[in-house]
């Protein structure tokens, strides 16, 4: 039986033996602001990141009109049909206590 000796690579599992380990390490051109977020905690970096593109996923909607199907009158005829067609009686727009105070 052959003896093995294992023996790990010096700098960590699964990397090369001629190149440094993953990440910013010594000696790369990274500019200043990618440095800091590897050093910054991750959910502060996630956070801040979720927050940039939430807000500009916002940002066509300032703008935009509400559907006519959020209009004063259309909500009106929808609440009539289900009161028409007795939706929902017992706690919804079909009760009792909603058309007591709807008058």
């Amino acid at each position: 039986m052959v003896k093995v000796w294992y023996e790990p690579p010096p700098y960590g599992p699964r990397t090369s033996l001629m190149r440094p380990a993953y990440g910013l390490g010594k000696g790369t051109d990274a500019p200043g602001w990618v440095k800091a977020l590897s050093r910054m905690p991750k959910w502060q970096a996630i956070g801040g990141t979720v927050t940039l593109f939430s807000m500009l996923a916002w940002l066509p909607l300032l703008n935009a009109k509400l559907p006519y199907t959020m209009s004063p009158e259309y909500l009106a005829a929808q609440r009539a049909y289900m009161r028409y067609h007795n939706m929902n009686p017992i706690y919804g727009i079909s009760s009792k206590k909603a058309r007591a105070a709807d008058h």
